[in-house]
């Protein structure tokens, strides 16, 4: 098998050398190790010093976003027949030596996908993190995990592996971040997602984050790219929910009213929830409306994903170290 860890950097001249260099390159099932760091946009040495430690080097010439450098990394690992990926953070806050254990369900065919989590166990649980920024996380792994239909802890790590029939099934559209979407975005796809402990440093040694610099920004981001998510994933149910529930409001108060009617033979002074009730009626048949018209949708988004999937695997098929098709994601 041949491992390839990704890293996606912004400016980490300062941690990534020692990260790339603490990578074992000697792991359980594993034959080939390499490291490929995607340096996007960075205004300081992170290129010369990754390739100095022995990493090659994805270059985005501006900076556009950590969903885009994931993203790019995957087309390079592809590229270079990665049997599995891990993905990472350069700013030192997880341990290298962690990959072998992030990566054995993998390799020991007991998951498609590895998460780390920071939370699991209060063993392993980092010090440190803000208070908000910890509700947060916490917040948004509920959500998920209500989501899916099963529990995780830490659905924001940064800290993770793919196997390769993962990566060929994966789409994920956000710029600003990939890492809630990838949950719904896999367990749409019934693929087995795995969590493991994992310690890490609570907060950076150097430098801050470029995603929790200003969490209002991170949290109305992330929410965006979530519900964009839930609605292409489960349109019916996206939209089919608040239809009933506003067609059942508005036709519970039609029904009282006309109840009303029955005994009193008028409606005052209940004249305007007729209005009410009816607004609540046609709102909610027009969202049952959207419903149906959404998951006939879905339906041909998972005919041409099927078909997006055998293209990228015949596409990478023909890519190999050296061929014009790896070299053509070395620099963006």
């Amino acid at each position: 098998m041949r491992l390839i860890v990704v890293i996606p950097a912004l400016n980490e001249a300062a941690t990534i050398g020692d990260v790339i260099r603490r990578i074992p390159r000697t792991i359980d099932g594993i034959s080939d190790v390499r490291v490929v760091v995607v340096d996007d946009g960075s205004t300081d040495d992170t290129a010369r010093i990754s390739e100095a430690a022995g990493a090659s080097v994805v270059r985005h010439h501006n900076n556009r976003g950590v969903g885009v450098a994931f993203k790019s990394g995957v087309e390079y690992a592809l590229a270079h027949q990665a049997d599995i990926l891990v993905n990472m953070d350069g700013d030192g806050q997880f341990n290298p030596e962690d990959i072998p254990k992030l990566v054995g369900p993998i390799v020991n065919d007991a998951a498609d996908f590895v998460t780390a989590s920071r939370f699991a166990t209060p063993e392993v649980f980092p010090q440190g993190i803000p208070p908000l920024k910890l509700f947060g996380n916490r917040t948004y792994a509920k959500m998920i995990s209500n989501i899916i239909g099963k529990r995780f802890t830490d659905v924001s790590c940064g800290f993770r592996a793919y196997q390769r029939e993962t990566l060929l099934k994966m789409t994920l559209f956000g710029a600003f971040t990939y890492t809630q979407e990838t949950f719904l975005d896999l367990a749409g796809k019934r693929l087995r997602l795995v969590e493991i402990p994992i310690k890490v440093r609570g907060v950076r040694e150097h430098g801050k984050s470029r995603l929790a610099s200003n969490l209002f920004r991170f949290g109305f981001k992330t929410l965006s790219i979530m519900l964009r998510s839930m609605r292409d994933l489960a349109p019916f149910r996206f939209f089919g929910l608040p239809g009933f529930l506003l067609a059942s409001a508005g036709l519970l108060i039609e029904a009282i009213l006309f109840i009303y009617w029955l005994f009193t033979r008028h409606t005052s002074p209940f004249q305007s929830l007729i209005f009410v009730g009816g607004f609540l009626l046609v709102v909610g048949a027009i969202l049952g409306l959207v419903a149906l018209i959404a998951d006939m949708l879905h339906r041909q988004r998972i005919i041409l994903e099927e078909n997006l999937y055998y293209n990228r695997k015949r596409y990478y098929a023909q890519s190999g170290p050296g061929s014009d098709r790896a070299n053509a994601h070395v620099q963006d």
